[in-house]
């Protein structure tokens, strides 16, 4: 359960990582020093003004005249810093008037019951520099106003402020720190997923920490052995192409100047399906890094050159595409790509429909048809170059089992995939999801 509730960025993970053990410290910091530092100074405080007051107090009752009074007052602000004042015939409030804020109340009102045998009376509120208390008498109340340094250790809001500095500049550094360092992993994981979508990215260098660092240069080399194989095999793939169209060339001349039998005729079909198989594989081959990838590609201008095209065929699919899409793909292949989906539906189906929309980040184009479907066992299988899944359609289809191969070989290298499912045409549907 706790897994729900945890950030899911690195950057907010390791704000977490060191944000909570600061937060921790200070924590049992402020615990300490209130507890074992704090409370006990400003409890000292408060017992020694509670005591200052209940010997004014007693000494002012015991006195036999208004002069020793008077004196009792001038003695109490001369010598212990309290203002007194006796206010004959009144009685004090019944309840204090105190700041629920205030942390030194319980304390101070502990000390004066302790010392007191008489009633009392505290304001914290009314004077910011000064407490006030009041104690009854026989005859009226006296009136007593300490500062309030003297009730409690008034280095408290320092340190709080002193806390609070310290911990929002050991934030500020430590988010600077880790600005830099998830920057760089960022740095690697847009790289990479530009890469997986069909661009190269050049500029990119690694930096921040060793292990980034070296990270980012297994990518460069990463990067560099896939472009060096893909270089490799488009090479391979023309000396194949040219190797074998010349022999295919002169032993269709030499079924030419054979005399027409059924032999002859056989040939000619194994030729031709000799010379399907070999253009198809090389469409499946092809390094598709040769169509360069273009941003803003218009789907609906695509989406209508490929009816077109189809249309020719004397087939028209049922389109319905969503207004002003675009997406950042290579054109030609991605027009191949829809082709063969279409083409293939055709193969098989009366009617295809081509649906095109936006997913959050994603173009979903969708081709459905109405044909006899495939089986879902066999989806995977479906991808597989040069299968044929005839034994679920029709055996009389020509085809080397290249189609869908092709359309995941462009999905994929745009970042995107291919999915199959049961079409509630009847037959099957494919998505092909592009990022935009």
């Amino acid at each position: 359960m706790l897994r729900r509730f945890m950030p899911k960025s690195l950057y907010a993970r390791i704000a977490l990582i060191v944000i909570l053990p600061i937060f921790l410290i200070q924590s049992v910091i402020t615990y300490i020093f209130f507890v074992r530092h704090w409370e006990l100074v400003s409890g000292n405080l408060s017992a020694n003004a509670a005591g200052q007051i209940a010997l004014v107090s007693s000494l002012h009752e015991q006195a036999a005249s208004q002069e020793a009074r008077r004196s009792v007052e001038e003695m109490a602000l001369v010598d212990l810093d309290i203002t007194v004042r006796f206010e004959p015939n009144t009685v004090i409030p019944q309840e204090d008037k105190i700041s629920i804020l205030s942390l030194y109340n319980q304390s101070l009102d502990r000390e004066l019951n302790a010392r007191l045998d008489r009633a009392f009376w505290i304001n914290t509120v009314s004077w910011p520099a000064y407490i006030e208390v009041r104690v009854q008498q026989d005859n009226g109340h006296l009136v007593f106003y300490v500062r309030r340094d003297r009730i409690y250790a008034t280095n408290g809001p320092i340190f709080f402020v002193w806390l609070i500095a310290t911990s929002l500049l050991i934030g500020w550094i430590a988010i600077i720190f880790m600005r830099n360092q998830v920057r760089s992993i960022l740095r690697l994981a847009n790289a990479a997923e530009a890469f997986g979508r069909g661009r190269d990215a050049p500029d990119f260098r690694p930096t921040g920490a060793r292990e980034v660092r070296r990270a980012g240069r297994a990518f460069i080399a990463m990067r560099e052995r896939i472009n060096r194989h893909l270089k490799q095999r488009t090479t391979m793939l023309a000396g194949v192409s040219h190797d074998l169209k010349t022999p295919l060339t002169r032993m269709k001349l030499a079924l030419a100047m054979l005399p027409e039998s059924d032999d002859a005729a056989g040939l000619r079909a194994d030729v031709d399906e000799m010379e399907k198989m070999l253009e198809g594989y090389l469409d499946f081959a092809r390094d598709l890094s040769t169509d360069e990838l273009q941003d803003d590609v218009d789907v609906s201008e695509l989406v209508d050159e490929i009816v077109a095209a189809v249309a020719r065929s004397g087939h028209e699919p049922i389109i319905a595409v969503e207004p002003d899409l675009k997406v950042t793909a290579r054109r030609d292949a991605l027009r191949r790509a829809l082709t063969n989906l279409i083409s293939n539906s055709l193969k098989y189906a009366d009617h295809v429909w081509l649906g095109v929309a936006r997913l959050g980040d994603d173009v979903i184009f969708t081709v459905e048809d109405d044909g006899p479907g495939i089986d879902p066992t066999d989806y995977e299988d479906a991808f597989r170059p040069f299968v044929r899944l005839d034994e679920a359609r029709n055996q009389n289809i020509s085809g080397v089992g290249l189609g869908l191969s092709v359309v995941r070989d462009v999905a994929r290298s745009h970042g995107g995939d291919i999915v199959l499912g049961r079409s509630d045409k009847g037959g099957l549907r494919a998505a092909l999801r592009i990022p935009a």
